[in-house]
C-alpha cells in the first residue's frame, strides 16, 4: 500500500496589519499586556469584500505552482475552517470552482483550531487507502468577523490567514505519514464557542444585540487544557513511536499562545530551537497557523527533506491531536 506525503505547500495572509498599538486605540489593552499574556505583536486582517474561500485560493494556487501541476490533477479538496464563506454551499464547493479543478469532491472540516490537522488525518488516510492519489487540504479562517472588538479577551488573540498542502500518494517508505492521535472532549463545549447562529440559537434581533455571534471564550479554562492535553498528545505519539525528542527536526504548533507552545516544548525537552512559533507576527490564524508555521520551518531552513516534524493542536470542542510526519521535500 501506498503512504501519504506532503509534497507541497502555499500560504497566503492579507495584506492588511493590526498591531496592538492599534489595538490600544480601539479597546482597554496595551501592547505590554497582550505581550506578555499571548507573544503577539500583530496580525493581519481581511478586507470587507475578502471572504475565507478567496484567501483558500490564493494559498491552494501558491501549492499547486509549487508542486507545478495544474488544479484538474486534484481529486478531492478538504477545506478546514470555522468561518466559512457561509453556512452552504460549502467553501470547498466554491474552491473548487475558482481553481477549477474539475472532477474533485470534497468538503469543509470543522474542528476549530485543530482542523487541519484533522484535514491532514483525513486525507492521509483516503490516499493510504488507494482511492485517492492527490488531495489539498486548505486551512483558512477569517476570524475578525466573528470577533468582538469591544471584548479585550479574545480580540487580541486572532488574525486572518489561510494555509494548503498537497497531500500525495508515495511509494518512497522513507518519507511520509508515520502516526497520529486525535481525539475529542465534548465537555470543553461552554469554554470556547459562538453561542448562536446554528441550530440551537437561530440569528434574531436578540442574538445580535446580545453579541452572540462572536466568539465567546474562558481563557484560563482553555489554557489549562492546552498545555495538558498538547503535552499528553505529543508525548504518547513519540512514545508509541519509540522516537526521543532530539530526533524531532521541528515541533511546529497551533499557534494559539506563547506561554503554551513554551510549556509543551519545555515538557518534552524539546530544544527551543526546534519549535517553530511565529504567533507574533499572525496571532491565532485558526486553521491557518499550522502551515504558515510550516512555511517558515522551510523558509529558516529547519525542516528540510527527511527530518521529523511534528504537528500539534488544540481546539476548541476541545479537540485536540498530533501527528508525526517524515518530511517529503
Amino acid at each position: 500500500m501506498p503512504n501519504a506525503m506532503i509534497s507541497a505547500l502555499g500560504c497566503y495572509v492579507p495584506p492588511r496589519v493590526l498591531t496592538n498599538f492599534d489595538l490600544e486605540k480601539m479597546v482597554e489593552t496595551s501592547n505590554e499586556w497582550i505581550l506578555e499574556r499571548t507573544g503577539i505583536r500583530e496580525r493581519h486582517i481581511a478586507d470587507p469584500e475578502v471572504a475565507t474561500s478567496d484567501m483558500a485560493v490564493n494559498a491552494a494556487r501558491e501549492a499547486l505552482a509549487q508542486r507545478g501541476i495544474d488544479a484538474t490533477e486534484i481529486e478531492m479538496i478538504l477545506v478546514c475552517t470555522v468561518t466559512p464563506d457561509m453556512m452552504f454551499p460549502s467553501t470547498a464547493c466554491l474552491v473548487q470552482k475558482q481553481l477549477g479543478a474539475k472532477g474533485a469532491w470534497g468538503f469543509d472540516l470543522i474542528a476549530a483550531c485543530s482542523s487541519f490537522l484533522y484535514g491532514l488525518t483525513t486525507a492521509a488516510h483516503l490516499v493510504i487507502a488507494g482511492r485517492h492519489k492527490k488531495i489539498l487540504v486548505i486551512g483558512a479562517d477569517t476570524m475578525s468577523r466573528i470577533i468582538d472588538y469591544t471584548d479585550r479577551a479574545t480580540c487580541v488573540l486572532f488574525g486572518d490567514g489561510a494555509g494548503a498542502m498537497l497531500v500525495e500518494a508515495t511509494d518512497d517508505d522513507s518519507v511520509g505519514l508515520i502516526d497520529f492521535i486525535n481525539e475529542i472532549d465534548g465537555s470543553g463545549a461552554p469554554f470556547l464557542y459562538m453561542p448562536a447562529g446554528g441550530s440551537r440559537m437561530p440569528p434574531s434581533i436578540e442574538t445580535v444585540q446580545k453579541r452572540m455571534h462572536y466568539v465567546h471564550q474562558d481563557g484560563q479554562q482553555v489554557f489549562k487544557y492546552a498545555v495538558r492535553k498538547m503535552y499528553e498528545t505529543c508525548q504518547a505519539l513519540l512514545d508509541r513511536n519509540g522516537i526521543k525528542p532530539n530526533d524531532i527536526a521541528a515541533l511546529i504548533p497551533h499557534q494559539a499562545n506563547r506561554r503554551i507552545i513554551q510549556a509543551t516544548a519545555d515538557r518534552l525537552g524539546i530544544n527551543c530551537e526546534k519549535v517553530i512559533i511565529n504567533i507574533d507576527r499572525y496571532g491565532n490564524t485558526t486553521s491557518g497557523t499550522i502551515p504558515l508555521a510550516t512555511r517558515d520551518a522551510i523558509a529558516s531552513g529547519q525542516l528540510k527533506k527527511g527530518g521529523l516534524v511534528l504537528f500539534a493542536a488544540v481546539g476548541a470542542g476541545y479537540t485536540a491531536g498530533a501527528s508525526l510526519w517524515r518530511w517529503a521535500y
